[in-house]
C-alpha cells in the first residue's frame, strides 16, 4: 500500500520565485489606432454655436437621469419599472456576468494549478513456470495499494502570452458591460418613446370622438332641414358618410392605441392586456412640452459618452491584444512541475519523515514545424484587428451621423409645429365658418365638407408633430450618451491589478514558416 502527503520542498520553493520574477516582465504600450476620419469643431446640425456648447452642468443640475429633463412623473414611474422588469435588460446582465467569468478563466492559466486525488488498487499476479508441490494450479500473488497526491505544475508567462490573453478576456469585459450600459440607454429611450407615442395616441382618440360628435350633430341639423325641405338629399347623404368615415377613423384610432399599449406593456415586461396609459373614462394626458436645448458638447467627446462606441472601442483593444498573445504563441514555453510527500505501504508511516518522496521536473518546448497553424493564428489575429478598426470608424461614424440628425430635426420640427399651429387654427375657424354660412343658406355643403376635413387633418398633424419633437429630444439623447453621465464598470474592479491590461505590441516577430 502506498499513499502520498505533499510537502513543499526548497527546490520547489526557488524555482517558482524565479518563474514569478520572469513572468512580471511589463510588455511594450499600446499604440492607439489612426483614425482617418476628419472631426469637426462643433456639430453642424446645432441651430447656432450657443446651442452646441452649452455646459455639462445644466443637465446635471437635474439630478437625475436624463428623462428627468421631461419633467413628467409618470414618465418616470414606467421608466423605473420597465428597467427592473425588462427581460432583455436581464439577459444583458447575464451576459456581463458570462463575460467577467470567461475574463477570471483567461487569468487563471497564469497561476500555479494544483491538484489533489485519491486512489486505490488491488492486483492479482500469477507466477508462471513456478509450480509449488501439492498446490493445485499456478502460483498467485495478491497486494493493494493505496495513494492520495497533491501535485503541482505552472508556466511561467516569460514573453507575456498568457497576460496578453488576460488583458484580452478583460477588454471583452469591459466591452460586455458597456454593452450592458447600452442596453439600459437603449431600453429607455425605446420606453419613453412608446410612453410618447402612447399618450398621442390616447389624444388622437380624443380627437376622433370628438370629431365624431361633432359629424352627429351637423348630421341631425342637415337632417332636420331635409325633413323641411330647406336641403337636398346629397347634403343628407354626404353628411352621414362624412359621420360614418368620423366614425371609422375613431375605431382605427383605438386600433392604433391598443396596440401601442400593448407593446409598452411587452418593454416593461408585463404581460400585454392593453391597459397601460390613461383611464378609459379619464381626461388623457397631455404631450409635455419640449424640453430646453440640452448640452451637446463637441463631437470629439461622443466617444467618452457613448456606451456603444466605447464598447467598440474595448473590442478593438481587445483585437489588438490578441495579436500579441498570437505572436507570443510562437516562442519558447517554460513547465515547471512538482510534487512532494510521503509514500508507504503502510498508513502508520505517513507521518514518518524516512519515507518522504518528492519530485521535480521542468520542461521548454520550442515549436519548430505545426503545418503553419501558428502563423495563421498571427494572420487571423491581425485580420481580426482590421477588421473591428474598420467597424469601430464606421460606427464612430454612426454615432456622429445621429447627433447630427437629431440636431437638424430639433430645428426643422419646431419650424413645422409653429406651421401646424397656426394651419390648424385657421381650419378650425374656417370650418366654424362655413358652417355658419351654410345653416344661413348662403354656403354650400361640400365647402363645410372640405373645411371639417383641412380641420381635423391639421388637428391630428398638431398632435403627431409634436409627439415626433418629443420622440427626437429622446433619439438626441440617446445618440449624445443618455444623461452623459454613464460610467463602465470596469472588469478589472474582480481582477488584481494587471499592466499588461493596456499594452500591445506594435511590431511584428520573425518566426519560421512552418509555425
Amino acid at each position: 500500500m502506498s499513499f502520498t502527503v505533499f510537502r513543499p520542498h526548497r527546490g520547489l520553493v526557488l524555482a517558482g520565485i524565479a518563474g514569478i520574477a520572469l513572468g512580471c516582465a511589463s510588455s511594450p504600450a499600446i499604440q492607439e489606432p489612426i483614425l482617418e476620419v476628419p472631426v469637426p469643431d462643433a456639430w453642424s446640425g446645432a441651430a447656432s454655436t450657443n446651442d452646441a456648447n452649452i455646459v455639462n452642468s445644466n443637465i446635471r443640475a437635474l439630478g437625475g437621469p436624463w428623462w428627468t429633463n421631461f419633467g413628467v412623473d409618470a414618465l418616470d414611474t414606467i421608466l423605473t419599472e420597465a428597467l427592473e422588469h425588462n427581460y432583455d435588460l436581464r439577459a444583458a446582465s447575464a451576459a456581463v456576468d458570462a463575460a467577467v467569468a470567461q475574463a477570471r478563466i483567461a487569468g487563471a492559466a497564469l497561476k500555479p494549478q494544483i491538484g489533489a486525488g485519491f486512489d486505490a488498487s488491488r492486483r492479482e499476479q500469477i507466477f508462471v513456470g513456478l509450480p509449488i508441490p501439492g498446490q493445485d494450479g499456478p502460483l498467485k500473488s495478491q497486494s493493494s495499494s493505496y495513494g492520495a497526491s497533491l501535485n503541482v505544475s505552472w508556466e511561467p508567462d516569460l514573453w507575456g502570452r498568457l497576460r496578453a490573453g488576460k488583458a484580452a478576456a478583460l477588454s471583452d469585459a469591459d466591452a460586455v458591460r458597456a454593452d450592458y450600459s447600452a442596453a439600459r440607454l437603449s431600453l429607455s429611450g425605446q420606453v419613453a418613446k412608446a410612453w410618447f407615442t402612447v399618450v398621442e395616441s390616447e389624444r388622437q382618440v380624443q380627437l376622433a370622438r370628438e370629431t365624431l360628435e361633432s359629424r352627429e350633430t351637423t348630421t341631425d341639423r342637415i337632417a332636420a332641414r331635409y325633413r323641411r325641405g330647406v336641403t337636398t338629399p346629397l347634403d343628407l347623404r354626404l353628411a352621414r358618410s362624412n359621420r360614418a368615415q368620423a366614425e371609422a377613423a375613431l375605431e382605427l384610432r383605438r386600433r392604433q392605441l391598443d396596440a401601442t399599449r400593448r407593446q409598452l406593456e411587452i418593454l416593461l415586461g408585463r404581460y400585454p392586456s392593453g391597459r397601460v396609459g390613461s383611464d378609459p373614462d379619464a381626461t388623457p394626458l397631455e404631450l409635455p412640452e419640449v424640453p430646453p436645448a440640452i448640452p451637446t458638447g463637441l463631437p470629439a467627446e461622443l466617444l467618452s459618452r457613448r456606451p456603444d462606441l466605447l464598447a467598440s472601442e474595448r473590442r478593438l483593444e481587445a483585437s489588438g491584444l490578441r495579436i500579441q498573445e498570437a505572436r507570443r504563441a510562437l516562442y519558447p514555453r517554460l513547465t515547471l512541475t512538482g510534487s512532494g510527500g510521503t509514500s508507504s505501504d503502510s498508513l502508520s508511516d505517513l507521518i514518518d519523515g524516512n519515507f518522504s518522496v518528492w519530485s521535480i521536473a521542468g520542461s521548454l518546448l520550442q515549436p519548430i514545424f505545426q503545418g503553419g497553424r501558428l502563423r495563421a493564428a498571427v494572420e487571423f489575429a491581425e485580420a481580426s484587428r482590421e477588421r473591428a478598426l474598420a467597424q469601430h470608424v464606421q460606427q464612430l461614424l454612426r454615432g456622429f451621423a445621429e447627433v447630427e440628425s437629431t440636431l437638424a430635426a430639433e430645428r426643422l420640427l419646431a419650424a413645422e409645429e409653429k406651421a401646424q399651429l397656426a394651419a390648424t387654427d385657421e381650419s378650425k375657424a374656417a370650418a366654424r365658418l362655413a358652417e355658419d354660412r351654410y345653416l344661413a343658406g348662403v354656403g354650400d355643403y361640400l365647402t363645410i365638407l372640405e373645411s371639417q376635413r383641412l380641420a381635423f387633418s391639421s388637428e391630428s398633424r398638431l398632435l403627431t408633430v409634436r409627439a415626433l419633437r418629443l420622440t427626437n429630444r429622446v433619439d438626441l439623447h440617446l445618440a449624445l450618451g443618455g444623461d452623459f453621465g454613464t460610467t463602465i464598470e470596469s472588469a478589472t474592479e474582480t481582477e488584481p491589478s494587471d499592466p499588461s491590461r493596456s499594452t500591445v505590441e506594435a511590431g511584428s516577430s520573425e518566426a519560421p514558416e512552418g509555425q
